[in-house]
């Protein structure tokens, strides 16, 4: 439990475990601490996780209401090297000087009062991302709701992915352009249904219907003109492909929510890809159950719907909690002097 409460202290002040341990009493030296850390196996870990996320889910979604999933991945750069194999690393679009991040799948729910995080899982840079969205989407159908449909990242348009995706629920993932088919495809000032064959004529061939939605930029980010989208839409017939692009986008505003869970992440310079995994996860649960706060315990009953008490948010959750852990943990609230003190000669000078 100290161990635990270390790292949770860690993660909302968004600070080191060492940081931690050097200004409380009653916890393990850091070294300590990372010892035991380095020996949490990462399937162990995953599945433990996991099965919080799903009891907080269980919580406050109720099993009658199908629910919208978004898959997105969730890339955390990185400087070092690999801890035991380059494999452990995954290659991304640069930033802050480096191409590499630990990289992490994740599933959550598209509603606006409770987007809870449902199930992650780590992804190796030597399996492909359809392996890790089969993991995280067999977690998803064991929660106790169905699904309504599944919104997943460009990342995830993969022919594997999506036929995985077919076989489950209603999909929408954003085509990524390439190809001269593709290309003639968008060549287009109207919006319209059509269906795309992706490895046609191969052992791995798959027809999906395409939904292309043009829309006029209207000097928006300083561009005019059109804009045309498109997206692999399964079972979609019921709506246009507007529809479609509007259903999409709406978790645009919800995974800036979603990403939220990087103020309740400690810092580490460790190497172990484990332990970094371990504080991503230990974010995920802390911004599950501050939604499961504000919702359950804080949020006014009202006709159509809970009331969100706007004063929550999770920075307050955050607060409360290091109050908590800062009692448990003894911290110090003092430290050594110089025993010199300010020089006489200075404090004869004129403040004025």
């Amino acid at each position: 439990m100290v161990i635990w409460r270390t790292v949770t202290r860690a993660a909302v002040g968004q600070k080191s475990t060492k940081a931690v341990t050097d200004s409380s009493l009653k916890t393990y030296s850091d070294d300590y601490t990372l010892t035991q850390l380095h020996t949490v196996p990462a399937t162990i870990l995953e599945e433990i996780v996991n099965d919080l996320l799903a009891q907080q889910a269980a919580m406050i979604l109720g099993p009658r209401r199908p629910r919208i999933i978004c898959l997105d991945f969730v890339d955390n750069h990185y400087h070092g090297g690999p801890y035991r194999e380059l494999a452990e690393l995954c290659s991304t679009t640069p930033r802050d000087g480096t191409t590499k991040c630990h990289r992490y799948c994740a599933a959550f729910v598209l509603a606006r009062s409770k987007p809870l995080i449902v199930a992650v899982t780590a992804v190796r840079g030597d399996e492909s991302r359809a392996d890790a969205a089969e993991r995280v989407l067999g977690r998803v159908v064991a929660l106790p709701f169905d699904i309504a449909c599944i919104l997943a990242d460009r990342g995830f348009y993969l022919e594997a992915a999506i036929r995985r995706f077919q076989e489950s629920a209603p999909t929408i993932v954003p085509v990524v352009r390439r190809g001269k088919h593709l290309a003639k495809a968008l060549k287009t000032s109207i919006s319209y249904w059509s269906e795309y064959t992706m490895y046609e004529g191969s052992e791995r061939e798959l027809r999906f219907p395409l939904a292309v939605c043009v829309s006029y930029q209207q000097g928006k980010r300083g561009k005019n003109g059109l804009l045309v989208r498109a997206y692999a839409a399964c079972d979609q017939a019921d709506r246009t492909p507007k529809q479609v692009e509007a259903l999409y986008r709406k978790r645009s505003a919800i995974e800036t929510s979603f990403r939220t869970f990087r103020e309740a992440r400690a810092k580490t310079t460790t190497k172990d890809p484990t332990v970094r995994l371990l504080f991503v996860l230990v974010g995920f649960l802390l911004r599950n159950l501050w939604l499961v706060v504000r919702w359950g315990v804080l949020a006014q009953p009202r006709r159509g719907g809970r009331e969100l008490p706007t004063w929550f948010r999770f920075e307050v959750f955050r607060e409360w909690i290091a109050h908590d852990l800062d009692e448990d943990l003894e911290r110090r609230w003092e430290a050594p002097t110089n025993g010199v003190g300010i020089p006489d000669a200075y404090r004869l000078l004129d403040a004025g």
